[in-house]
């Protein structure tokens, strides 16, 4: 069996499980974000440090040139911590105890500040695999906190600032700000959780992301024109 048709395979076992249709996710079922949730000014105060040049921080369409069809000009930025499960060194010596952090998340994945421009609306879309989870810890969200969203399928959440959101990434999606300044939030995608032998088949199943050019424009700071700020 191959990756495509474990992967597929994966996806319809996955969708049978009790919780294998759910869009968002009671927290209380990932240990883990208690201990996130109480950190969450350390984390806080290293991203206002990063903030104070947020012209250094790049667009995610630079980083992830295959998200320019939801990441247009200046409106969604990123700092990498992690990339498909590869540690950024030089961003996390600059985010040392956000790193510490996210670390202790299990089946860590991937970790970004995601910074919304003002005015900015992600457009809908999905992700590629059921078996990983996203993760977003607010961290600037302007007010009124309904002024920015996210829906997954027909389910519309807003973020508040030191709390969590679990969500399928694999639903259609989208995020929009109608404020009138950034909205910030810890991003994270992690390995979902499953009973074994399920759990061992996830990790043979996952899209084979550290091939993707991006993981090396991240990892090593290889980067082809227009790519600046990647280590920076």
């Amino acid at each position: 069996m191959n990756v495509v048709n474990m992967a597929s395979w994966m996806e319809l076992r996955i969708g049978r499980r009790p919780d294998g249709q759910s869009t968002f996710f009671n927290l209380e079922s990932f240990p883990w974000v208690q201990m996130v949730e109480a950190n969450w000014m350390t984390i806080r105060r290293e991203l206002d440090l990063l903030l104070q040049h947020k012209e250094d921080i790049p667009n995610l369409q630079d980083v992830s040139p295959e998200q320019s069809a939801v990441a247009h000009g200046d409106s969604w930025k990123s700092f990498f911590l992690y990339g498909f499960g590869h540690k950024i060194e030089q961003n996390c010596a600059r985010c040392p105890e956000t790193a510490r952090i996210v670390t202790q998340i299990p089946g860590l994945k991937m970790a970004m500040f995601s910074i919304l421009a003002p005015k900015s609306q992600i457009p809908p879309h999905r992700g590629p695999y059921k078996g990983l989870l996203r993760y977003h810890l607010g961290l600037i969200i302007p007010s009124p906190s309904t002024s920015c969203g996210i829906r997954v399928r027909d389910e519309i959440h807003s973020w508040q600032e030191g709390r969590s959101l679990i969500f399928d990434d694999s639903y259609d999606h989208e995020a929009w700000n109608h404020a009138d300044s950034d909205r910030v939030v810890l991003f994270i995608d992690f390995v979902r959780p499953l009973p074994f032998p399920l759990s061992a088949m996830n990790r043979l199943a996952e899209v084979d992301l550290t091939s993707r050019k991006v993981v090396r424009y991240i990892t090593t700071g290889q980067e082809p024109d227009g790519m600046g700020y990647l280590g920076r």
